[in-house]
């Protein structure tokens, strides 16, 4: 068992080209960014709000060469973020336009580079233990050929590996033979309100949570609702709300993921799940009031926010 648990993240590490429009143009038409970022973001966005809570993270994916791989590295290296796989020689990473408008809703162009080149033997290159935690995307399980790799090594995991699933966006786009694997194996499954609707056809958070916890193998279900918080469903127990701090939203992308590796950090950290929802929150809250992705705050900071 590691004497720390630390976090592997399977999430790709992309690239995000984001601007800030006034709404997204109509096909054909043109629109002028008033704000524009070159940042890191992908997997990075959930390993950066993890490590800057105390929790040792590394990335299990790919980098590759060029001027993208160079600036995703740089990020992982200022967080202390590991990544150990070898890089692609002939392929530099992937990018995401990332489109952010007026309401702070945001949508992606992705253009797949290095990360998509993971091999079975860069998994199995890792040393997992006990009491390690492991999140893998809907990504990462929804390519023919990446998700049969993943899901295989997946069932080779230590029993006493925290797994944790998020199915992102696309969650519709997952074969259902290989969201079935993933659902049983997860310790927890973390999503937002959409996301669990169309997983379950159950409109209410509450619901849904529910519907979610009696398919998934193993300990809970935290279900984002945006300016509402979340609710939290622990197996054998009632779903709870776990309200959300107020806040000014100025960009969406990356919330989700700072919520997520600050839940995972906090349970690593000792706390129980409501007090890691509850912080989780006031991560995400600050997070929504910054443009970019990876906007999480260190835990010092999060906890004078809340103090406030």
């Amino acid at each position: 068992m590691s004497p720390s648990p630390r976090l592997f993240c399977l999430d790709t590490v992309m690239i995000d080209i984001v601007m800030r429009i006034s709404k997204v143009p109509e096909s054909g038409s043109d629109a002028l960014a008033s704000e524009r970022l070159l940042t890191t973001g992908g997997g990075y966005n959930a390993m950066s709000a993890a490590a800057r809570q105390g929790m040792s993270a590394t990335y299990a994916g790919r980098l590759g060469t060029g001027p993208f791989s160079t600036l995703a590295s740089g990020s992982l290296d200022r967080d202390s973020i590991a990544h150990p796989i070898e890089s692609n020689e002939a392929l530099d990473a992937g990018f995401c336009v990332v489109l952010v408008d007026d309401e702070g809703e945001r949508t992606f162009i992705t253009s797949p580079g290095a990360e998509s080149t993971l091999r079975a033997s860069d998994l199995d290159g890792l040393s997992v233990d006990d009491g390690d935690y492991v999140l893998v995307s809907g990504y990462n399980v929804m390519y023919r050929g990446l998700a049969e790799m993943v899901l295989e090594w997946l069932t080779r995991l230590p029993d006493g590996v925290v797994v944790a699933f998020d199915p992102s966006n696309r969650v519709t786009d997952i074969p259902k033979g290989n969201l079935e694997p993933v659902l049983t194996r997860a310790d927890w499954l973390m999503c937002n309100e959409t996301e669990a609707f169309l997983l379950t056809g159950k409109k209410k958070p509450e619901e849904a949570a529910t519907a979610l916890t009696s398919v998934t193998g193993r300990t809970g279900v935290v279900v984002r609702t945006g300016a509402t918080g979340c609710t939290l469903q622990l197996r054998q127990h009632a779903p709870s709300q776990i309200d959300a701090f107020a806040t000014t939203a100025v960009d969406t992308n990356g919330a989700g993921d700072t919520h997520n590796g600050v839940f995972l950090a906090e349970l690593a950290l000792g706390a129980d799940a409501p007090d890691a929802a509850r912080r989780a929150n006031a991560a995400a809250a600050i997070a929504i009031s910054r443009l970019g992705p990876a906007t999480c705050a260190t835990r010092d900071a999060i906890t004078r926010w809340m103090d406030r």
